[in-house]
């Protein structure tokens, strides 16, 4: 999907470490023209969605994600949690019932944000942080040691 965007990306060593399939990957940065989403990738990518909205402000034209009402019945009601995240943070969005439109070309400020408690919405929002103006203090950050302890270690090593 990144790469149908413009994503210069090459997947290196692929291998497999039990069912997950693994490989080193590379990216470059490049401009992206954005996207829509909907109901044949919306399975595959559940749990991607959140950054993938925030990376909508990223790309010319912005990221639409359709057919996904199944987002508002996971740990949080997503669709709602990335559309107050980015309001938030600065960003102009628009939430409907199954889906969830984020214009393109949009500087994110720093601000709070509520991790509603998700520990996907709580690491979306703390990449978005790594682009903002200024800093980013999500609430109830603690949730991503449910998926993910060691998270914020890792980011704070690639990110400086």
């Amino acid at each position: 999907m990144l790469q149908s965007m413009g994503a210069q990306i090459q997947i290196e060593s692929k291998s497999s470490r039990g069912s997950e399939p693994i490989a080193d990957i590379h990216v470059k940065g490049s401009e992206l023209s954005g996207t829509e989403i909907s109901r044949e990738w919306i399975p595959n990518i559940i749990d991607e969605i959140p950054v993938l909205a925030i990376l909508g402000t990223r790309t010319r034209d912005g990221i639409r994600i359709r057919d996904a009402a199944e987002l508002r019945a996971e740990e949080s009601d997503r669709i709602h949690a990335v559309a107050e995240n980015l309001k938030n943070l600065g960003a102009k969005v628009e939430e409907y019932p199954d889906c969830l439109y984020v214009p393109g070309n949009q500087a994110l400020k720093g601000g709070t944000v509520d991790s509603f408690d998700d520990h996907r919405i709580a690491m979306a929002f703390a990449v978005a942080g790594l682009f903002t103006s200024s800093p980013v203090s999500i609430r109830r950050a603690s949730c991503v040691g449910i998926s993910f302890p060691r998270f914020f270690e890792i980011l704070a090593e690639i990110s400086s």
